[in-house]
């Protein structure tokens, strides 16, 4: 896995590209917390190059969005394919999170 992060206007921005399961989801996790000690309420997480997630990859991403809720901000999920997506509606976190199409859309969800 890969993460490759951009600030962009009032949100940062991470693109995940590869795997996110038990192994890598610690990679994650250990950003989300680095950014969110730094201030950083808003995050886009950009699933265009994302081929799997596991539940330790959901696991990672409930966390984050408790967490900064907590601060007043949200997690805004983008481009998930569809087999990602399937994982999300089977798990029933398509609820919990605002999901969109695209990274842009995302970025007007704040």
């Amino acid at each position: 896995m890969k993460i490759k992060e951009d600030k962009k206007d009032q949100a940062m921005v991470l693109i995940i590209e590869g795997r996110l399961d038990t192994i890598t989801s610690k990679t994650l996790e250990k950003k989300f917390l680095t950014l969110m000690e730094a201030g950083e309420k808003n995050i886009v997480v950009d699933f265009t190059d994302m081929d799997y997630i596991s539940s330790a990859g959901l696991r990672v991403l409930l966390m984050a969005a408790k967490k900064t809720a907590k601060l007043g901000g949200k997690v805004v999920l983008a481009a998930l394919s569809d087999n990602v997506q399937e994982v999300f509606d089977i798990a029933g976190f398509t609820s919990i999170f605002t999901i969109t199409g695209s990274q842009e859309e995302a970025m007007r969800a704040f």
